[in-house]
């Protein structure tokens, strides 16, 4: 019999090499401050280009008191116990309703972590006579939610990437086969290469056979669309998504998510998701500071410009120095470098964190062969000196390690698929 921890001192696994050297700087580095856009690591100041604190209230300091206040009554603790028995509390209805409204929707739910949240909504809905539907390029949690929820991995289909021949075709041949409903999961914006998911199509293509739609906008909510309500908005179907979910780790700089859908929907899921049932309740620290942080999305137009402002500066600066920057409608920043490897993104980190400019890189299989990408996130809180100090570091990248900079524009863009029309 093999012992089940024989993997454990190998260098298998998830990023195996890292784990066996115990590497604390390319994953799991240490940060040694709280979030903002400039975060201490190794002892020295770095312009953080890594967190998704998209509105910059990761540093707000209402937010920060209401969480004071909250605490002084209820502790980190209260409530205590799951929402079905004890945990339950008016100000965790109030802020339900704050979210379905915002998300024009009938009604919503809580959860104490979007990764949960999504696994939750998804399992709690899907039968076994169902079908689920999904983007190639989905969020870990929504893959785990899709092959959690079927008893016969074959209930699991794909479709490439943003391509709605793809999505039409598996919708058209599960059509005469699929004895239950059919269930599609995508992202709304794609957090690791900042697209977007063509929301008019898809609407229009499941409206067209009967299925229903799941929307993961964690990068969306508080940041797409004109008053922030998420990607949807953003394309003008919001009544449209059947489910729409956020998450409160990203623009929100919190934790915990919601799914916001009509009231049936709601009360099927707030009764069946078993991550959400046999949780305790979220805490009131991040109830009522959610509750402020809401109020401060609603009222973020100012914020949103800021962001955008920032990501159209930093893209225009490196597209300037011959970079190639992903063409997103999102404020994530995607810089495309060719002849990239694992080792020569560790170097390139390294030289820009030496620089006081903090980045990670993402490679294949994420992204084509040959490349590395920063995925820069801008935010409310960068400023213009930010934006000039990080375009001169790349430019020093560029310089001192004779970059060449001449990009397959095919390869890179078949990550996108087709242009939204």
């Amino acid at each position: 019999m093999n012992d089940i921890f024989s993997k454990c001192a190998t260098s298998e696994g998830y990023f195996g090499q890292f784990r066996a050297q115990g590497d604390r700087y390319y994953t799991m580095p240490v940060m040694e401050s709280v979030p903002g856009k400039i975060m201490k690591f190794q002892g020295r100041d770095c312009l953080m280009w890594s967190i998704n604190n998209y509105l910059g209230l990761a540093e707000n300091e209402e937010v920060k008191q209401a969480a004071l206040e909250a605490m002084k009554v209820w502790g980190t603790s209260g409530p205590m116990g799951s929402r079905m028995m004890s945990g339950n509390t008016v100000e965790h209805i109030k802020l339900e309703e704050s979210l379905a409204d915002f998300a024009q929707k009938e009604s919503s739910i809580l959860f104490n972590y979007g990764y949960l949240g999504v696994i939750g909504t998804v399992a709690s809905l899907v039968g076994p006579d169902d079908v689920i539907v999904m983007d190639k390029l989905v969020h870990a949690s929504i893959v785990d939610a899709a092959f959690g929820a079927v008893s016969d991995r074959r209930h699991v289909r794909v479709f490439r990437h943003n391509d709605m021949d793809s999505l039409e075709s598996r919708l058209k041949s599960l059509r005469e086969t699929v004895k239950g409903g059919i269930l599609i999961l995508t992202e709304g914006v794609y957090g690791m290469t900042g697209d977007v998911a063509r929301l008019r199509d898809i609407c229009e293509i499941k409206d067209r056979y009967g299925a229903r739609l799941f929307v993961d906008d964690a990068h969306g909510v508080g940041v797409m669309g004109p008053t922030g309500r998420g990607t949807a908005e953003h394309f003008g179907v919001q009544d449209k998504v059947d489910l729409y979910f956020g998450t409160f780790a990203k623009a929100f700089a919190s934790i915990g998510g919601f799914t916001a859908a009509n009231r049936d929907a709601v009360e099927w899921i707030r009764y069946n998701a078993r991550t959400q049932v046999f949780a305790k309740s979220l805490p009131m620290i991040y109830v009522k500071a959610l509750q402020k942080t809401l109020d401060l999305v609603r009222d973020g137009d100012a914020r949103r410009k800021q962001m955008f402002y920032i990501a159209d500066k930093l893209a225009s600066g490196l597209s300037e120095l011959g970079y190639y920057i992903g063409k997103v409608d999102s404020p994530l920043v995607p810089v495309f470098i060719p002849e990239g490897n694992q080792v020569t993104a560790m170097e390139w980190i390294s030289f820009l964190r030496d620089k006081g400019i903090f980045v990670t890189g993402v490679t294949y299989p994420v992204i084509p062969k040959n490349y590395i990408m920063f995925r820069m996130v801008p935010t409310a809180s960068h400023t213009d000196e930010d934006v000039e100090k990080t375009v001169a570091a790349f430019r020093s990248l560029r310089d001192e390690r004779g970059l060449t900079l001449h990009y397959d524009i095919d390869a890179i863009s078949n990550i996108y698929g087709d242009p939204e029309v």
